[in-house]
């Protein structure tokens, strides 16, 4: 299983994902779902993706090689026009890498199944982010939907939902999603660390800060048990059920 969460503020855009996959619990492994393409100056991209790792794989590879081969220049995801149209190629490829992979007479609902979140900016727009199904099709967010995830989703949503504001500092957005992912690796043995975290501010056209939360990690640690410490406190200030 996989947990991914894409989310804008007002200073720009907002990654996390973790890098648990399994074939049974027997067979846990780590692989990176977050994948970067950046021009400087002119545009950053990140996709992040949950589903069968083949499938995911088989469509970032595609981008890679389309992004780097000569003869596949005019589909080079480093030269679309607008995040409309990257999200468009994205949606191509997936569609292409599921119809190639799922038996005949199955469809994207299938074990081949994937689904992704995108984001960046082009120079001479907005930052745009888009979550991508495995049809292909796409949608963007909104003021009303800052935020997209994918994976196992329903653990980490309710903080993010209660505690987000567009005019969060970068720093309290962090903690708000380190929160989040700490409910969900409690919840769901499928997710787990690493963590990966990347910050793109807008207009800046480069990857800001970029880090990686091992099993050590101090400052998750710190939020970890703050964050169970207080709801700890909160129960036991909420008043009895009289009877």
């Amino acid at each position: 299983m996989t947990y991914c969460v894409g989310l804008k503020i007002d200073r720009g855009l907002v990654f996390m994902s973790d890098t648990r996959t399994n074939a049974g619990m027997d067979s846990i492994s780590t692989f990176r779902k977050m994948h970067v393409w950046e021009e400087p100056g002119e545009r950053v991209i990140v996709l992040m993706s949950a589903g069968n790792l083949a499938t995911t794989q088989a469509v970032v590879s595609l981008l890679d090689e389309r992004s780097k081969a000569v003869v596949d220049r005019h589909q080079a995801l480093l030269e679309t026009a607008s995040m409309y149209q990257t999200a468009c190629m994205v949606g191509d490829i997936v569609k292409e890498v599921i119809a190639k992979s799922i038996p005949v007479g199955e469809t994207a609902d299938a074990y081949f199944n994937a689904s992704f979140i995108l984001g960046g900016q082009i120079r001479g727009s907005e930052p745009r982010l888009f979550m991508i199904y495995p049809e292909g099709n796409f949608i963007e967010s909104t003021d009303d939907t800052p935020f997209f995830q994918i994976g196992e989703t329903k653990y980490g949503k309710p903080i993010i939902i209660r505690a987000y504001d567009r005019t969060m500092s970068f720093a309290e957005t962090v903690k708000l999603l380190v929160v989040s992912f700490d409910s969900t690796l409690k919840s769901n043995l499928s997710v787990g660390l690493p963590i990966d975290l990347l910050f793109y501010e807008k207009d800046t056209f480069k990857v800001g800060i970029r880090k990686r939360f091992a099993q050590d990690d101090a400052y998750y640690r710190t939020i970890s048990e703050g964050w169970s410490n207080a709801l700890k406190a909160a129960f036991q200030n909420l008043p009895d059920f009289s009877e």
